[in-house]
């Protein structure tokens, strides 16, 4: 079904633009996708797409309607109502409303082998969005994201992934139960800490890991490092005092997968002689 939508102040384009909100998203229990990669990237990783709107003058490109399901709503709308719905400058054309997907945390917990990556306030879209796609390059199991966390459907965080919240599993939850549950269940449980008295080199990352990355600023809550315990560094050998969340996530998330037998994983390239 097509329509077509030009006012900004027709009352879908207020139930739309919410959606550029968290408090809009929780409501509604929708996201907004911006561009035809990231629609393309939630279709095809199983996300109900439920309304497409697109600028009237372009049409849907062909190669987002040849995937599109019959039953997804499409909107003709008018460059000032996209714009309305976008939260960039120059919106791409296409905006879609989804779905936010539900994953269960029994899809993490008691997996042997897992590797889970665990957010607890960390506040910058970019890093959080840096995270999750990192994490999805180096095979983790999902992303566990704290209250007090960043929203994960942040445009800002969607972005910056590029696709890849689409690709592992993202679940919202309360961590102090969580976490030990996990660590019950014999998961290793670790961030990082001044209290370290081992390196991330020296730790077995082969079993079933949880990596906890905390603030930007203040690192992880003192509630959850007390059911950690298991603290560990990143060697530094240089005058820096930190290093950024997302670096030292994906410093600790190769080192799992280099432990895990990285050579055993990558396909073998002919020699070109």
């Amino acid at each position: 079904m097509t329509t077509d939508i030009t006012s900004i102040h027709n009352p879908r384009v207020k139930e739309w633009s919410e959606l550029l909100s968290k408090r809009g998203r929780d409501r509604q229990n929708r996201m907004l996708l911006e561009g035809i990669h990231m629609t393309a990237e939630a279709i095809q990783s199983g996300i109900a797409v439920l309304t497409v709107l697109y600028l009237k003058e372009k049409g849907i490109p062909l190669e987002l309607e040849h995937i599109l399901a019959p039953e997804t709503e499409r909107i003709a709308v008018s460059a000032a109502v996209l714009a309305k719905c976008s939260d960039t400058e120059t919106p791409q054309g296409i905006v879609a409303v989804a779905a936010k997907p539900v994953r269960a945390v029994a899809s993490l917990l008691g997996v042997s082998g897992a590797l889970v990556v665990v957010i607890d306030g960390l506040q910058d879209p970019g890093n959080l969005g840096t995270i999750i796609r990192t994490a999805d390059a180096a095979g983790a199991s999902g992303i566990v994201i704290g209250q007090g966390s960043v929203d994960p459907y942040n445009p800002k965080v969607m972005r910056s992934t590029m696709g890849s919240l689409f690709h592992l599993p993202i679940i919202e939850v309360a961590l102090v139960p969580l976490l030990e549950q996990a660590i019950a269940e014999g998961a290793g449980v670790y961030t990082t800490g001044m209290a370290a008295t081992q390196t991330c080199y020296e730790v077995d990352f082969t079993g079933t890991t949880w990596i906890v990355i905390g603030n930007e600023g203040k690192g992880v809550s003192t509630e959850v490092r007390a059911v950690i315990g298991n603290e560990i560094s990143i060697p530094m050998i240089g005058k820096a005092e930190s290093l950024n969340a997302a670096m030292a996530a994906g410093i600790l998330l190769f080192e799992a997968l280099r432990q895990r037998g990285f050579n055993n994983l990558i396909p073998s390239v002919p020699s070109l002689k």
